[in-house]
């Protein structure tokens, strides 16, 4: 009986499966004690065809904010793009990142996934 190939084999196996990497789904929030400085005026592209246009905003690097530049993400069937951005909760700041969400692109009231024409631009 050849019990040694299938034994390395198991092991192999075993090996391999803890070697792929797990990912985690743990939301990260970001805390500043200042406000961050006014948005910086940039000029908007022309549209892209399949692309959103995400204006920059400030970041948090060092404890210092540092302007992200403004950049095209890839637009996503039945989904929103939510610019990143800033909300006051007491003292301190906390840094939204912007996040792609299922819903209503056009505010018609009609959820993308039951739409007839989810980016009707006359509705929004």
């Amino acid at each position: 009986m050849k019990l040694k190939p299938l034994v390395l084999g198991v092991c192999m196996a075993t090996l391999g499966a803890m070697s792929v990497p797990m990912t985690a789904s743990a939301a990260v929030a970001v805390y500043f004690d200042a406000a961050p400085p006014p948005a910086r005026y940039e000029a908007v592209p022309p549209p892209r065809h399949g692309y959103v246009w995400v204006p920059g905003y400030w970041n948090v690097h060092h404890k210092k904010h540092v302007w992200q530049k403004g950049h095209w993400e890839r637009a996503r069937a039945g989904y929103r793009y939510v610019e990143p951005h800033w909300t006051e909760e007491g003292n301190r700041w906390q840094l939204h990142a912007g996040q792609w969400q299922r819903g209503d692109s056009d505010h018609d009231g009609v959820a993308n996934a039951y739409d007839r024409a989810p980016n009707n631009p006359l509705r929004q």
